[in-house]
């Protein structure tokens, strides 16, 4: 079993006309990383908040440079407005549902830190806007 101290959120960096289901995000990793293990987050919450599994919990994730051994990739549906900018576009539905997510995987991993991609990598825009640690700061390890 792997050591897991991190969970960390990403957004799928789409429009709102867009989609992005695990599915298509497999499909993506395969095809513009060539990477044979396809999708490397191992959850995506989609716009009316259902939770798709990616990556199994067990397997290695391929999601942030440097931290993906020791985390579990968390992605949303989102992250950009109508013209393509960053914005915080999680719906209600999708914002119960990653805090329902992220609940249970702090109970599978309690000393893991909620983390948003950027906070580990400050070089990019993921999650587009969104203050992981401070949106989910109740639910840090004390």
């Amino acid at each position: 079993m792997r050591t897991i101290t991190l969970i960390i959120v990403h957004c799928s960096a789409v429009r709102p006309d867009q989609t992005s289901s695990a599915a298509q995000i497999d499909t993506w990793h395969r095809k513009d990383n060539h990477w044979k293990l396809g999708i490397g987050y191992h959850y995506v919450v989609r716009r009316d908040g259902e939770i798709e599994s990616g990556r199994p919990e067990w397997m290695v994730g391929a999601h942030c440079l440097n931290h993906n051994a020791h985390s579990i990739g968390v992605c949303y549906e989102g992250g950009l407005d109508i013209r393509g900018q960053p914005a915080d576009t999680r719906t209600e539905a999708q914002k119960k549902a990653l805090r329902w997510l992220l609940q249970q995987l702090r109970r599978s991993y309690p000393r893991a830190m909620i983390v948003g991609h950027h906070d580990l990598n400050p070089d990019k825009d993921c999650p587009c806007i969104l203050d992981v640690i401070r949106e989910y700061a109740d639910l840090q390890p004390k």
